[in-house]
């Protein structure tokens, strides 16, 4: 074999020749009684072991030891009496493999130059070494094909199309070292929010995804019908609602990190299907779940960088998620940045020729929804550091407690970070005649065409009506988390996220 190493990626027309040519190839394994696809391996060591075990082997020097490993070709060239492949583990890391006529013999020899493709995963068994030109190395006693790629890799020197990297995500994680790094980047984020929520007494547990009653947030639901139960049930748009009823229930501290579902748009920051984190704490408030919160995101970002709270990008740029974060109330921003006083009295009238000042048009308008419109248009674009917005519209938040000292706002924060909405938490309304009188003014906006708007849930008031104590309770996106910590899109942190068209090219 030849090295297929192109400038280009292969056309759809290349793609299929090659593919025929890898099919053909398969058959005559089968046919020399040869396994393409064997179910055991003789492995008795990985590739990032061996790297790790020989880093210092000296250029040139042969040991004795005797490994069996396997990996991916990703490199290949054949010359007359020797044969040398990369092999590539799945975290990126590779070894050389040397194939030569005086240790496999003329017939092993010709099958790997027959049968060995650039993308195929092969075994080898032989001695470690260290090549002349200082590579480490497997010099080969035995192989076998350990699984034949049909399909050829796309150049592994060539950048991926965003669409195909999103589309293909299994060849992005074979070719793009950044692309294996934010999966480790995530799972090192999950492992470090479960150890904090650990050390501060939370339990973990699960809610339901299909709901007969959507709720929890201002969102569009998707809509499934159940056949068992003869009924329209929604996706989960968040699990607020059940995570309460556990809090009425004795369970003071609890979270969940789950998969919710919103019927909307999809752009750099927002995705239909998404992971979130919601957390309750009986007798505790918004302004604690921010402590928490901050600790949070600063534990995950020490858990990805190994200690420091400046996280560098994939473009290269350093940001500083470390010291005591801002907090700044969103009404007072507001009236700071638009040159003049609005609070939770001004006049819905002045809102709306204020908006119409600067070309906004507000869906579904209210105080809140105009006075949110105009901080974002204000205020939004002017944050750098991480920095937690207070106390917002009474009439947005539905489930929120009215502010203990200030008429007309709520105690909820949202924190930005990156010039996005990261986290978003609150001192929980607790009181269910009042909780009943916000669902129903809810009802009302949804009978006005609101398709955001929350419906009448009566089983959670049942559950209100048992007593809910005083609480926090803070909900955050995990892929905006991964966002904030690596600078990439939402769709580069979602492993296998949903594009139009179906999940594959």
């Amino acid at each position: 074999m030849t090295d297929e190493q192109a400038s280009e990626q292969p056309t759809e027309q290349e793609t299929s020749e090659q593919r025929q040519v890898r099919l053909d190839k398969r058959a005559r394994l089968l046919d020399a009684g040869l396994q393409p696809y064997p179910v055991v391996l003789d492995i008795t060591a990985t590739i990032p072991e061996l790297r790790r075990r020989y880093a210092d082997l000296p250029l040139g020097e042969e040991t004795q030891d005797v490994v069996g490993i396997a990996g991916r070709v990703v490199f290949s060239r054949n010359t007359g009496k020797l044969c040398f492949a990369s092999l590539q583990a799945g975290d990126g890391s590779r070894i050389q493999a040397m194939v030569s006529l005086a240790e496999v013999g003329q017939e092993s020899l010709d099958r790997w130059k027959e049968f060995v493709d650039l993308g195929d995963h092969v075994f080898v068994h032989g001695r470690v070494i260290s090549s002349r030109r200082g590579e480490l190395s497997v010099l080969v006693d035995d192989w076998s094909i350990a699984a034949k790629a049909v399909l050829p890799l796309p150049n592994m020197y060539a950048e991926l199309s965003e669409e195909t990297r999103v589309r293909q995500r299994y060849l992005d994680l074979i070719v793009r070292e950044q692309a294996r790094t934010t999966v480790r980047a995530r799972a090192t984020v999950m492992r470090s929010l479960r150890e904090t929520f650990a050390g501060h007494d939370y339990l973990e547990v699960e809610t339901p995804m299909l709901q007969t009653q959507h709720g929890g947030a201002a969102a569009r639901p998707f809509v499934t019908r159940s056949n068992a139960f003869d009924t329209d049930l929604y996706l989960r748009i968040a699990p607020e609602l059940f995570l309460k009823r556990a809090v009425v229930g004795g369970i003071e501290r609890v979270f969940e990190i789950n998969r919710n579902f919103r019927n909307e748009g999809a752009d750099s920051t927002h995705s239909p299907e998404f992971a979130m984190l919601e957390a309750y704490q009986a007798y505790g408030n918004y302004e604690q779940m921010a402590d928490l919160t901050q600790e949070l995101v600063q534990n995950a970002a020490r858990a990805v960088t190994g200690d420091s709270l400046t996280v560098t990008w994939a473009d290269g740029t350093e940001y500083d998620l470390g010291g005591t974060w801002d907090r700044i109330d969103m009404y007072g921003s507001l009236s700071e940045a638009a040159g003049r006083e609005i609070s939770p009295s001004t006049p819905i009238e002045t809102l709306v020729a204020l908006a119409a000042a600067e070309g906004l048009e507000v869906a579904h308008p209210t105080h809140g929804k105009y006075v949110e419109e105009l901080w974002e248009h204000f205020v939004k674009g002017s944050l750098v550091r991480p920095t937690f917005v207070m106390n917002f519209p009474i009439d947005t938040s539905p489930l929120v407690r009215q502010h203990r000292s200030r008429a007309g706002v709520v105690e909820k924060w949202d924190l930005y970070i990156r010039g996005f909405e990261l986290a978003t938490a609150y001192s929980e309304l607790v009181d269910p005649v009042i909780q009943r009188e916000r669902f129903v003014e809810q009802a009302r906006l949804a009978a006005g065409g609101d398709p955001e708007a929350m419906r009448v849930d009566e089983e959670f008031l049942r559950a209100l009506e048992h007593g809910m104590p005083p609480s926090g309770g803070l909900g955050m996106g995990i892929d905006r988390l991964l966002m904030a910590i690596t600078g990439l899109g939402i769709r580069e942190t979602i492993l296998f996220p949903l594009v139009k068209g179906g999940a594959s090219a």
